[in-house]
């Protein structure tokens, strides 16, 4: 139902451009809300409003890493919260010397191959 006359906009017109871009925009919040924006339960505003930055820099650096790490990969249109599960929550040993940081990760580690192709995309 839409008030808009149907000269100015034909069915396909309204649906590809209206209505498919209200429904991906509703996807993006979604994903934002997976990365807990939802849980404002403070009763203070300062800490429900950090809160609520904290999740939109880290969708930002997710979408960043879909954009740029993932580009050409089978994960290239994957949700946040997949990528999150998938390549961010993992066991790994952290070892620090004085010239480098080496990252173990499980010999075990089913997205090993996805992870170094992220890693390299990553590098330039």
């Amino acid at each position: 139902m839409t008030s808009l006359s149907a000269a100015q906009w034909p069915a396909q017109k309204l649906y590809e451009v209206q209505y498919c871009a209200r429904g991906e925009m509703e996807n993006r919040i979604k994903e934002q809300m997976s990365l807990f924006a939802d849980r404002v339960s403070t009763e203070h505003l300062r800490s429900n409003q950090l809160r609520v930055y904290l999740s939109a820099m880290a969708y930002v650096l997710l979408h960043g890493l879909r954009r740029l790490g993932l580009k050409g990969t089978e994960w290239a249109h994957a949700q946040v919260g997949a990528i999150r599960l998938r390549l961010l929550k993992i066991g790994a040993q952290v070892r620090v010397t004085a010239r480098k940081v080496w990252v173990s990760l499980a010999s075990g580690f089913p997205w090993r191959t996805m992870f170094a192709q992220v890693w390299t995309n990553l590098r330039c």
